[in-house]
């Protein structure tokens, strides 16, 4: 009598907005013998990928790396520029924003928070407003998400630094782009970003574990004078240690080796090609929803996001039973709802290492799942999504 295996044949599909798939580039070249952290040949590739990685943040100011999640590189962004009871104004885009939010308080900063609906990008008329009122600068930094991983919506940075100057406000800007970098546009320097936040799991194609601070000078100047305490995330003992490639404490050296290759790679293809190639995919994932006849969490056409796409499931079926049934029939993990939108929403990962065939066969298993659910919906996503595909190929030049 056969009996069904466990374990089912071909690779599972990774469909969450991060952890991404690792390419077998970056795999390999984590697995290599570890070096001496401390030795020439790390010096050299610690160098290497402190300058290579600014390439991905568009900016020629330093880039800490933390053996880190990117919660970390929250918290350095904070005390490293930050004093006791400094205020801080931060909005609600989402669930990962209000966990940030969350932190502030926690390291015993004064958050003015601007409320949202997780539906729409931040407001920049909002922030200059509420910078127009504290006359006095109270507050010292602005802190928003670039792409809410939990939302699907993105924000316009640009706009919320011109807020900012428009208010003729002093206050630092901190960005989180832990799942828009290397994913979707963005310009550090141009944006006069203060402090970027990033992490290796996403657009970076790399296991979790690396953490990112990108830097201004008003950053800099303004951890001369920072009060919270530091120990582990301080800049000033990284970037000493940097200056040579090293680094104060034991890095993640296989880590750096990944990183390594998945910047070679993003240089490879071109950073215009990689957004372009993202803004591809979500196109044709939202054409597959439309089809279908459900429903954008994001609300506004033009604050789509590039990495990820979240859905809402129609009334009266849960996003996690659905998300089980795809996990179990079809080998696939979708990304669950988040916070007040637990159980309400899936969200589909189209991020990082991927392709055409890729997001087909990823709509496709959407698709088997909600007809195996008996999901209300219409047939024909995957097939909208494969014409806009194969059409775009077609229209594209020799």
């Amino acid at each position: 009598m056969l009996t069904l295996n466990s374990h089912p044949s071909g690779r599972h599909f990774l469909q969450i907005p991060g952890p991404t798939n690792v390419p077998d580039r970056v795999l390999r070249a984590i697995d290599q013998p570890t070096i001496d952290h401390r030795g020439p040949e790390f010096g050299a590739l610690g160098l290497a990928v402190l300058e290579g990685v600014k390439q991905v943040f568009q900016t020629q100011s330093p880039v800490v790396i933390f053996p880190s999640s990117g919660t970390g590189a929250w918290e350095a962004a904070l005390v490293n520029t930050l004093s006791p009871g400094d205020r801080v104004l931060m909005v609600e885009t989402g669930h990962f924003a209000s966990l940030w939010r969350k932190l502030a308080g926690r390291l015993g900063l004064e958050v003015d928070f601007l409320e949202g609906d997780w539906r729409h990008p931040v407001d920049a008329a909002a922030i200059a407003a509420r910078l127009a009122e504290d006359t006095a600068h109270g507050i010292k930094a602005v802190c928003v998400v670039h792409n809410e991983t939990s939302t699907g919506v993105t924000s316009d940075i640009a706009a919320v630094r011109a807020a900012i100057d428009g208010a003729a406000h002093p206050a630092l800007l901190m960005v989180d782009t832990i799942s828009s970098l290397g994913s979707i546009d963005y310009r550090h320097d141009e944006w006069g970003v203060d402090v970027t936040v990033a992490g290796s799991q996403k657009g970076l194609m790399l296991p979790p574990g690396l953490a990112f601070n990108a830097l201004s000078a008003r950053a800099l100047a303004a951890a001369d004078d920072a009060r919270l305490p530091r120990s582990y995330w301080d800049w000033r003992e990284m970037l000493a240690a940097n200056a040579r490639g090293y680094f104060p404490y034991t890095p993640s050296t296989n880590l750096l080796y990944g990183l390594h290759e998945a910047l070679a790679m993003l240089r490879e293809e071109g950073l215009p090609q990689v957004y372009a190639r993202h803004s591809r995919h979500a196109q044709a994932a939202r054409l597959a929803v439309a089809a279908w006849g459900l429903e954008l969490l994001s609300l506004d056409p033009t604050a789509h996001s590039a990495a990820l796409t979240a859905v809402i499931m129609p009334q009266g079926h849960g996003a996690d039973a659905f998300r089980k049934l795809v996990l179990e029939r079809f080998d696939m993990s979708l990304g669950q709802g988040l916070g007040k939108l637990a159980d309400r929403v899936f969200r589909i990962g189209h991020l990082g290492h991927f392709n055409d065939l890729t997001l087909c066969g990823t709509l496709a298993g959407v698709e088997m799942g909600l007809a195996a659910a008996g999901v209300p919906h219409r047939p024909g996503g995957v097939q909208a999504a494969m014409e806009f595909l194969a059409g775009e190929r077609a229209s594209a030049p020799a």
